[in-house]
């Protein structure tokens, strides 16, 4: 095996083909989650003409979905299981933050942001040669995620009430939920 995908691998880690379908299904989720946020706040903040930044955000969000539908598809991945659970949530995310403000769904999303460009930023180190083509559009995706969250800070996202303990309780649900959605 050619790369860093097989660099270095231990009795009982996935093989290639399993990294990738986890790494495709958490990616899913997660994109899947982040439409379902800016829906939750999109609902309670008003519709596009109300808040244009999110409008924006969101049609970037869907684009990713979009692009990581078409990848589980052609490589037969099967989507996580958890995903009735992160339509429910991640829209009570996005109206619960919206409801406290719009400096909270901004908080909101530099939070899940933050995590997400890590996330990739894991997932493209992991990537070898063979997987180039993945490897350029998870560093296009991880571009987009930080333009959020640069976004979101420079519209007060600090600002939002009690920041520190609202970001801090969100990037910790992010974090259980890409560990679940690897999984399950």
């Amino acid at each position: 095996m050619t790369g860093k995908a097989g660099a270095g691998r231990l009795h009982g880690d996935p093989d290639r083909a399993q990294m990738l379908a986890r790494m495709l299904r958490v990616d899913h989720a997660g994109e899947y989650g982040a439409v379902r946020i800016y829906a939750g706040q999109q609902a309670v903040l008003g519709d596009d003409r109300a808040d244009p930044l999110i409008a924006e955000m969101a049609a970037q969000e869907k684009h990713h979905l979009a692009a990581f539908e078409d990848l589980v598809n052609r490589h037969r991945v099967r989507p996580t299981a958890l995903s009735p659970l992160w339509h429910a949530a991640g829209f009570a995310l996005g109206a619960a933050t919206a409801a406290l403000g719009r400096k909270a769904a901004m908080a909101c999303t530099a939070a899940v942001e933050e995590v997400i460009e890590e996330h990739y930023a894991g997932q493209i180190s992991q990537l070898g040669d063979e997987d180039a083509d993945l490897r350029d559009q998870l560093e296009e995706f991880r571009r987009d995620e930080a333009r959020h969250r640069e976004t979101a800070l420079a519209h007060d996202a600090e600002g939002a009430p009690a920041y520190q303990l609202l970001t801090g309780a969100i990037k910790a649900g992010s974090r259980l939920a890409i560990w679940l959605s690897e999984r399950v």
